[in-house]
């Protein structure tokens, strides 16, 4: 393996990596003969990340290496994080968001009578979160508005389809 292929194998280890990769490791992992040389591929990698100023840098952290954003994108990043923290979810919103997907086009009484509380706060919640929306009308007096999931719940849950949402025998709820 040349030189090239050797830093494209660190990189896509440090990108792969859980933790961060000791220069000792990284040796053994490319069947180096010494850890020297994975130390200077990585610095190599670390300059060209630099002088290309990519989005992401390599450092040198708890003793080994990790692939992390660039610091001069971290206010982009953060605003990312916070996306991220808003889209989780209270067990509330996971048990209403359940019935939405299961049962939708679904409006507010059934879902209260199905979780027995009151849902209006969940409900605003889950849409705020791009995860429900306003897909109709009920045809029952007061033409409540009918629920359901969006594209984002379907990214969120690693869904292609509501097809491939588990069949309620498969869940072994008691």
């Amino acid at each position: 393996m040349d030189e090239q292929e050797l830093k494209h194998v660190v990189e896509a280890l440090l990108f792969a990596a859980d933790e961060p990769l000791t220069a000792r490791r990284l040796r053994e992992i490319l069947g180096l003969e010494d850890a020297r040389v994975a130390r200077r591929l990585v610095e190599e990698l670390r300059d060209e990340f630099a002088a290309a100023r990519r989005g992401i840098q390599i450092d040198e952290v708890a003793g080994g290496y990790r692939m992390l954003s660039n610091r001069d994108y971290a206010a982009q990043v953060e605003q990312l994080h916070k996306a991220e923290r808003r889209a989780r979810l209270s067990q509330a919103g996971l048990e209403t968001l359940a019935i939405i997907a299961y049962k939708q086009p679904v409006h507010r009484a059934d879902i209260e009578a199905i979780r027995g509380v009151q849902v209006d706060a969940v409900i605003r919640n889950l849409q705020d979160a791009g995860l429900i929306r306003v897909v109709g009308r009920a045809d029952v007096l007061g033409r409540p508005f009918l629920y359901g999931t969006t594209k984002r719940f379907l990214e969120l849950f690693g869904l292609a389809s509501l097809d491939d949402l588990p069949k309620a025998e498969e869940l072994h709820i008691p």
